[in-house]
């Protein structure tokens, strides 16, 4: 039931008029917000999408959990949804105005997944190798532990994806050894 076009119209059309009330950065953090609560509860976005639920008891269920959280733009904008059928896309229309928030003020998603958790110098020093190398001006830097990786680093931006992980590293190497690129093959 993904509509990433509907979610970006939506998204585009709070944006701009964020930006024409200069809340631009209080909808950025509503919409923070309600994603996170999304990605927590399963239900809610479960209720959201249900067509069994009545649209007055979606509207009290939201505004309840929402409630002195986020700005009356935004209240209104969740009512619009919910009046026009709409509220089962409120995580996604959320996701498409924060990646909407981040492409007009140049910020850069990066995600990096280490086998422990990132030192902050480690942190900051990754994040101006990519605002140097990279010539990004602004980073947002999401840090995933994954223990999984063994060692190294797996860092991923702008659907590029560098792999210095020692799992990789080992992974190589079985393939060479089932390859067997340095014995001929006597059949």
């Amino acid at each position: 039931m993904q509509n990433p076009r509907l979610a970006a119209v939506y998204a585009k059309s709070l944006a701009d008029l964020a930006e024409e009330r200069k809340q631009f950065d209080q909808v950025y953090q509503d919409m923070e917000y309600i994603k996170a609560i999304c990605a927590v509860s399963r239900e809610l976005v479960v209720l959201l999408k249900s067509p069994v639920v009545y649209a007055d008891k979606k509207q009290s269920i939201l505004t309840a959990i929402t409630k002195d959280n986020i700005s009356d733009l935004t209240a209104a904008f969740n009512t619009l949804l919910i009046k026009k059928g709409r509220e089962g896309y409120l995580p996604e229309i959320a996701n498409a105005f924060i990646n909407l928030y981040n492409e007009r003020n140049s910020i850069h998603q990066v995600k990096v997944t280490t086998a422990e958790p990132l030192s902050d110098a480690l942190r900051d020093s990754l994040e101006q190798k990519l605002k140097k190398d990279a010539g990004f001006e602004h980073v947002k830097m999401e840090a995933v532990v994954d223990a999984d990786i063994i060692g190294g680093f797996i860092l991923e931006y702008n659907n590029n994806l560098i792999d210095a992980s020692i799992l990789r590293d080992l992974q190589d190497v079985k393939r060479q050894f089932q390859r067997n690129d340095y014995v001929q093959n006597i059949r």
